[in-house]
């Protein structure tokens, strides 16, 4: 039986079981250790934020954003349609309405010409998503809010750790910013997330919502002389076992970023000659911008081609995937949206996209195998055999 190419497999890549066994060994194994510390300042080092806060998941970052915004009754926050339901549960959760933005078709970022219809005087926030780990048009949503500095950004970076944007750090161009650590990311520990702090004035009371709303930091800290409730706030933080895992992955960030470099580079030589020919699109870099290498997509001809490449590969022993269902089409879209919009790019997108296996350690022979499945897949839907 021939084996199975999995979508995604997770691989250590240096000390991650050594340090697991010193945290165990340790006796601090809850949040805030000394491996969060280490963890902590690495991100900080590599992304410029003020501060670090390491959370239980991207969504839980993304919560802790908008416990920060202050949201208030009548206030709208702007989203993509095509991404993960979180981007948009946590501001709901906070009592925001949602207007679901559409993506333009080369980097599937949100489209700011999009944007610059549903900017009114209830919108507090603009969430752009950085889609694959490649920058989508910054420039374009600073345009769009320009004259608007009520109206904060907070980047969705769930794929974009490593990633720049004209040699900015993706996670450095809004006033918040949130990571993903999940099993399927370039950087993992199972499950985990990251706010990043890009302003100063935000650090404190970021502090004090990440610590149960207590003023905890600022005591370890020799800022108090004791720590008490102060604020709102919940229990975000990651345990220090998990934290242990990450910074052995953040310690091996170049070597996991070029292995994820080289599978990119891969499929692009094995697919990009047969493209015009078959009808299939490859992601797009736009100039000035360096990816993260988060994931690889193709973009086929339509629905039908799309479902019919899935069947074919998966029949071959080969795991690809689709990706977001539109989210301003779902039930919960529709409950938590301020109004209705149109997100025509979106539903084509969602319905032509195809993820192929992306893992640090897929080789030459298995992304062969990949390609040619895909290839043999999408020729035998082309001509009906």
């Amino acid at each position: 039986m021939t084996e199975q190419i999995r979508f995604n497999e997770t691989s250590p890549e240096g000390s991650e079981l050594a340090y697991l066994q010193e945290s165990v060994e340790s006796g601090h194994m809850s949040s805030s250790g000394p491996f969060s510390r280490r963890a902590g300042a690495l991100l900080q080092q590599q992304t410029g934020a003020q501060e670090v806060l390491l959370t239980t998941s991207c969504t839980a970052a993304l919560e802790l954003s908008a416990m920060l915004l202050d949201l208030q009754p009548g206030d709208t926050v702007v989203v993509p349609s095509f991404t993960f339901v979180t981007t948009a549960l946590a501001f709901a959760r906070q009592g925001a309405r949602i207007l679901f933005c559409d993506i333009e078709p080369r980097t599937l970022g949100l489209d700011p010409e999009h944007l610059s219809t549903l900017l009114d005087d209830s919108v507090r926030a603009v969430v752009p998503v950085h889609y694959a780990g490649v920058a989508c048009d910054m420039d374009g949503v600073r345009k769009v809010l320009a004259g608007r500095p009520d109206v904060s950004i907070v980047e969705d970076n769930a794929h974009g750790l490593y990633g720049r944007l004209g040699g900015q750090p993706l996670g450095s161009l809004g006033r918040f910013a949130t990571l993903s650590f999940h099993e399927t990311k370039n950087i993992t520990c199972g499950e985990g997330g990251a706010l990043l702090v890009n302003e100063p004035g935000d650090v404190d009371r970021a502090r004090v919502l990440y610590d149960k709303g207590t003023n905890r930091r600022a005591f370890f800290l020799g800022q108090v002389d004791k720590y008490s409730w102060k604020d709102t706030g919940s229990s975000f933080g990651l345990s220090d076992t998990l934290a242990a895992y990450l910074c052995a992955q953040l310690e091996q960030a170049p070597v996991i970023q070029a292995k994820r470099r080289a599978v990119f580079e891969r499929y692009v030589r094995l697919l990009a000659p047969r493209s015009a020919q078959l009808g299939y699109s490859l992601p797009v870099v736009p100039e000035g911008s360096d990816p993260a290498y988060h994931m690889f997509y193709l973009l086929l001809p339509d629905r039908s081609a799309r479902d019919a490449v899935l069947a074919g590969m998966r029949a071959d022993g080969v795991q690809p995937t689709f990706h977001y269902v539109p989210l301003h089409d779902s039930d919960g879209g529709r409950r938590f949206a301020a109004r209705e919009s149109e997100c025509p790019v979106t539903v084509d997108v969602s319905g032509r996209l195809v993820r192929l296996p992306f893992h640090n350690n897929l080789g030459e022979a298995d992304a062969q195998r990949v390609a040619d499945s895909f290839l043999s897949s999408l020729t035998a839907h082309r001509t009906g055999r």
